[in-house]
Protein backbone atom coordinates (compact mmCIF):
# COMPACT_ATOMS: atom_id res chain seq x y z
CA UNK A 1 0.00 0.00 0.00
CA UNK A 2 1.47 3.34 -0.92
CA UNK A 3 1.57 6.31 1.44
CA UNK A 4 -1.25 8.23 -0.29
CA UNK A 5 -3.64 5.28 0.08
CA UNK A 6 -2.61 4.83 3.71
CA UNK A 7 -3.23 8.52 4.43
CA UNK A 8 -6.67 8.31 2.81
CA UNK A 9 -7.56 5.38 5.08
CA UNK A 10 -6.26 7.17 8.19
CA UNK A 11 -8.18 10.33 7.23
CA UNK A 12 -11.39 8.32 6.86
CA UNK A 13 -11.75 9.16 3.17
CA UNK A 14 -11.38 5.57 2.02
CA UNK A 15 -12.76 2.58 3.96
CA UNK A 16 -10.26 0.10 5.31
CA UNK A 17 -11.50 -3.47 5.07
CA UNK A 18 -8.41 -5.20 6.42
CA UNK A 19 -8.89 -4.32 10.10
CA UNK A 20 -8.39 -7.17 12.52
CA UNK A 21 -9.68 -6.77 16.05
CA UNK A 22 -6.65 -6.45 18.33
CA UNK A 23 -8.20 -6.91 21.75
CA UNK A 24 -10.35 -10.03 21.90
CA UNK A 25 -11.52 -9.39 25.46
CA UNK A 26 -15.11 -8.18 25.34
CA UNK A 27 -15.67 -5.79 28.23
CA UNK A 28 -18.04 -2.97 28.98
CA UNK A 29 -15.89 -0.42 30.81
CA UNK A 30 -18.94 1.23 32.34
CA UNK A 31 -20.14 -2.01 33.95
CA UNK A 32 -16.70 -2.88 35.27
CA UNK A 33 -16.23 0.61 36.73
CA UNK A 34 -19.62 0.46 38.43
CA UNK A 35 -18.87 -2.96 39.92
CA UNK A 36 -15.45 -1.87 41.18
CA UNK A 37 -16.86 1.37 42.61
CA UNK A 38 -19.53 -0.59 44.48
CA UNK A 39 -16.91 -3.04 45.79
CA UNK A 40 -14.72 -0.11 46.87
CA UNK A 41 -17.56 1.49 48.84
CA UNK A 42 -18.68 -1.80 50.42
CA UNK A 43 -15.15 -2.66 51.59
CA UNK A 44 -14.18 0.91 52.56
CA UNK A 45 -11.15 0.96 50.25
CA UNK A 46 -9.42 4.34 50.30
CA UNK A 47 -7.89 5.84 47.11
CA UNK A 48 -4.11 5.62 46.95
CA UNK A 49 -3.80 2.50 49.10
CA UNK A 50 -2.22 -0.69 47.79
CA UNK A 51 -5.61 -2.41 47.80
CA UNK A 52 -7.12 0.47 45.76
CA UNK A 53 -4.39 0.26 43.12
CA UNK A 54 -4.84 -3.49 42.89
CA UNK A 55 -8.62 -3.08 42.51
CA UNK A 56 -8.46 -0.48 39.74
CA UNK A 57 -5.27 -1.36 37.87
CA UNK A 58 -5.05 -5.17 37.95
CA UNK A 59 -4.96 -6.74 34.49
CA UNK A 60 -6.48 -10.19 35.01
CA UNK A 61 -6.57 -10.99 31.28
CA UNK A 62 -2.80 -10.31 31.04
CA UNK A 63 -1.36 -11.46 34.37
CA UNK A 64 -4.12 -13.58 35.90
CA UNK A 65 -4.07 -11.34 38.98
CA UNK A 66 -7.49 -10.95 40.58
CA UNK A 67 -8.40 -7.40 41.59
CA UNK A 68 -10.51 -8.56 44.54
CA UNK A 69 -10.01 -11.09 47.29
Amino acid sequence: MDEIERLKILAGIKPFNGYQKYNTVEENISDIGSERGKYQREHNIKPGTEEWFKLWFAKPHLTGEKPTK
